[in-house]
């Protein structure tokens, strides 16, 4: 199941992820930003996990 959630993006971010859509980088803008949010959840999501950890110890 997927939750919808709202975003406002500058006009030039929307047009770029259109035109990777119309170029058939992705079905859909919808797509390319769910990639480009697993992107960042890959590369960012650990640390800030391990830092959490780090803090409720601290407490």
């Amino acid at each position: 199941m997927m939750d919808r959630i709202t975003i406002r993006l500058p006009r030039q971010q929307v047009e770029m992820l259109e035109k990777l859509v119309e170029a058939g980088e992705f079905p859909t803008v919808s797509e390319a930003v769910r990639y480009s949010v697993r992107e960042l959840l890959e590369k960012h999501g650990n640390r800030v996990l391990r830092e959490i950890d780090q803090v409720s110890f601290k407490v």
